[in-house]
């Protein structure tokens, strides 16, 4: 796999000595890789990622793992609310409203397992935006194959066979990882349409008994602050 480098000035060093122990997936929402490789290396946008990976599978990196990017913003995964010290970001070249291309995936499964690899991160600790960042952000999206990535060992999906849900939809889903944005006034929706948006896109209403099962498997299985957390 061949890497390409265009070197972002958008990083600082990872704060309190953090190391990365979990990956953080976006889409560009640009017209093109490289409008999207301009802007993340434009220091005036203040915006940057680790990775960028086109559409035809070419991969470059912007920022060395070793140093923070800026790519998560305010946010939450678990107990960790500076997700850019903990986290190495990837930004896939996609408007948001189309399938991601077949290339871009097998260089994402790659590059996936090399990072994953390198820093001893497990599948339950690569994440969307979306996920830290309810209703704020909505990426990778409707159109990202989180399951193809699953059948990886690359990231999770829930197995409802097993669920068993504590009737507390929010506990559960804390305990899985997401949290409504501070000062949220509907907590439960935000969470939601996280949830949904990761494992059931399609579904719409209120809270139901396939979205209660979804929580409590995954917290059942992969509690997300299973170690301390020191961000």
């Amino acid at each position: 796999m061949t890497i390409l480098t265009c070197r972002s000035p958008n990083h600082g060093p990872r704060r309190n000595g953090a190391r990365p122990d979990m990956v953080v997936l976006h889409y560009t929402a640009m017209k093109t890789a490289a409008a999207a490789l301009d802007r993340l290396c434009d220091p005036e946008a203040e915006v940057s990622a680790h990775y960028l990976i086109g559409a035809r599978g070419d991969i470059w990196q912007l920022v060395d793992e070793e140093q923070r990017a800026w790519h998560a913003g305010a946010g939450q995964w678990g107990s960790v609310t500076d997700v850019n010290s903990r986290s190495i970001g990837i930004e896939l070249a996609n408007r948001g409203d189309h399938p991601f291309a077949a290339a871009q995936m097998d260089a994402l499964e790659t590059l996936l397992a090399q990072i994953m690899a390198r820093w001893s991160i497990p599948p339950e600790r690569v994440i969307g935006h979306s996920d830290m960042a309810p209703l704020r952000k909505c990426d990778p999206g409707p159109r990202f194959d989180w399951r193809r990535l699953a059948r990886r060992r690359l990231a999770i999906w829930p197995d409802l066979g097993h669920a068993r849900s504590t009737g507390d939809f929010l506990t559960d889903a804390a305990e899985a990882g997401f949290h409504p944005p501070a000062g949220c006034d509907d907590p439960e929706t935000a969470v939601l349409t996280a949830i949904r948006l990761r494992f059931r896109p399609q579904a719409r209403g209120p809270l139901d008994a396939t979205d209660r099962a979804i929580a409590a498997d995954i917290a059942a299985r992969f509690p997300v602050d299973r170690a301390p957390a020191s961000a």
